[in-house]
């Protein structure tokens, strides 16, 4: 900030050398190229400069003598005129209101006496804070004070005392001894050097072994720090590396030894990185180790999920939203029969339903699908762009068709308006089936069916991306999943087989 009689003579000088900008800064050493432009400008327009800053008020008049009436009219509480109109601090509320209503403002007593600090204990404080010695927070808290009134007495010591600037608070005395200085350098030397290799350490743990740059030296594997160390030894030597990240020199070298040998696993890499890719990259390391099972691969669990872990197979997923679809009364709602038991004992017992939505940047598209409790199965299911009757209806004609003579199974829904319209209700006597609802708003009631659509959008739908595809395109990939669900995909509690081969093992399916 340059003072009237400098800003003046800059201008002035600016005049005299014919409105040269690098002579003038040239002489002055100040100010520059823009600045010296608008003060000069100001100089013409107004024929004189400002003598001091005026800074533009955050609040303007109306809404300050806004603020101050609200807190006339509403109990004359600061804290609660501050939170309803979101502006000013509770400090300057108080300003405001001295100073558009004296008098009005309400002073609250506190019981217990003042402390007063004495001139050598503000002095005190205030240099802590200028050296940076700690935060203004703390500072404030170890002395039972405010930030502000630390500020405060900032302001006061400084302006008693021009002569005094926070240069000269954080200079330190340096020593008068030559070998003391230089003992000191060496010191700043050795402990730059330290740093540096500590943050070249955590450079390479991040490039090789794909740790996060804030991670435990102490708790990297002694494989892991072994690679770090190799990656280094060129710049710096063993036993200072050895020593920083805690690992001996015999495990170090025994470590050294073990990765030179050739991987045993390197075959077995190769099959679950083809069983991950053929499942669609939606298998955890169970289905995977029991697709290799299928495969005629005999290894364990542990070694697969290892495996999978240092090969970067991991299946993506997205935290779904809270959702509700309950849009009222449209006609009596009947009982909850299976009461959250989805066990069943042969097929075409058990049927779940419901609506689920899949937005996409072409637009939504609606699946209703008829889930079988028995195994899983998708029985029958329609997809289309309208969540209407016509989708449900389309789904429930499809699975009383594969239906034999004598099943009935009970169909379990929400309370959504789709299971509670005429044609649905219609479908349902003539076919003989049985209703059953959960209860208004308690998706859990419907659990197996919720948990068909999360797999369903865990492993298909936020695994990639959507942009460019159409609607008919997503429909038809979605079509292809449920087949594949069906067909091929194993689960872990169907004796890692599918459904369809799993009815076939049972000689329930031809």
């Amino acid at each position: 900030m340059h003072s009237y009689e400098e800003r003046m003579k800059a201008v002035q000088l600016f005049i005299k050398y014919d409105l040269s900008v690098a002579d003038t800064i040239r002489e002055l050493g100040y100010p520059t190229r823009n600045t010296l432009i608008r003060w000069y400008n100001e100089y013409l327009e107004k024929g004189d400069l400002h003598e001091k800053f005026q800074k533009k008020p955050r609040f303007t008049q109306e809404e300050k003598r806004k603020a101050v009436d609200y807190y006339l009219e509403h109990g004359r509480c600061v804290r609660r005129t501050v939170r309803k109109l979101g502006y000013p601090s509770r400090t300057t509320l108080t300003q405001w209101i001295d100073e558009l209503a004296p008098g009005e403002r309400k002073i609250r007593i506190t019981q217990g006496s003042m402390v007063k600090f004495s001139q050598e204990q503000k002095k005190e404080a205030v240099i802590s804070l200028c050296t940076n010695e700690a935060s203004a927070a703390t500072l404030a808290e170890k002395r039972g004070i405010r930030r502000e009134t630390l500020y405060k007495w900032k302001k006061q010591l400084l302006s008693e005392k021009g002569q005094i600037t926070v240069e000269q608070l954080r200079q330190k005395p340096l020593p008068d001894d030559k070998d003391e200085l230089e003992m000191e350098l060496e010191s700043l030397k050795r402990q730059v050097y330290r740093l540096q290799l500590e943050l070249d350490i955590l450079q390479k743990a991040a490039e090789v072994v794909k740790k996060d740059r804030g991670i435990d030296l102490q708790k990297m594997t002694n494989r892991e720090k072994t690679m770090v160390i190799d990656a280094l030894r060129e710049k710096y030597p063993l036993n200072e590396l050895l020593a920083l990240v805690a690992i001996s020199k015999s495990s170090y070298f025994y470590q050294k030894k073990a990765l030179s040998r050739p991987d045993k696993y390197a075959s077995l890499r190769k099959e679950v990185r083809d069983a991950f890719g053929k499942s669609k990259c939606v298998y955890g390391y169970r289905r995977i180790h029991a697709a290799l099972r299928k495969n005629g691969i005999t290894c364990s669990e542990k070694v697969v999920r290892r495996l999978m872990l240092e090969e970067h197979l991991v299946v993506q997923g997205k935290k779904r939203r809270s959702y509700s679809s309950y849009l009222g009364e449209i006609s009596p709602a009947v009982p909850n029969l299976l009461e959250r038991d989805f066990h069943a004992e042969k097929p075409n017992e058990k049927w779940l339903t419901d609506i689920t939505e899949f937005h996409i940047p072409a637009g939504k598209v609606y699946l209703s699908p008829l889930v079988d409790c028995f195994d899983g199965m998708a029985v029958s299911w329609t997809i289309g762009t309208s969540p209407d009757a016509e989708l449900v209806n389309t789904m429930l004609d499809g699975a009383i068709a594969c239906l034999s003579p004598g099943e009935h199974p009970v169909i379990h829904t929400d309370r959504g308006c789709h299971y509670r319209w005429p044609g649905w209700i219609a479908r349902m006597e003539t076919a003989g089936l049985t209703r059953s609802m959960s209860r208004k708003g308690c998706s859990p009631d419907n659990a197996a069916c919720e948990g068909f659509f999360g797999t369903l959008k865990s492993e298909m739908f936020y695994t990639r991306s959507w942009e460019g595809v159409s609607l008919e395109e997503f429909i038809y990939e979605l079509d292809g999943f449920l087949r594949w669900y069906n067909e091929e995909r194993i689960k872990i509690s169907l004796d890692a087989m599918s459904p369809i081969e799993y009815r076939r093992s049972l000689g329930l399916a031809a």
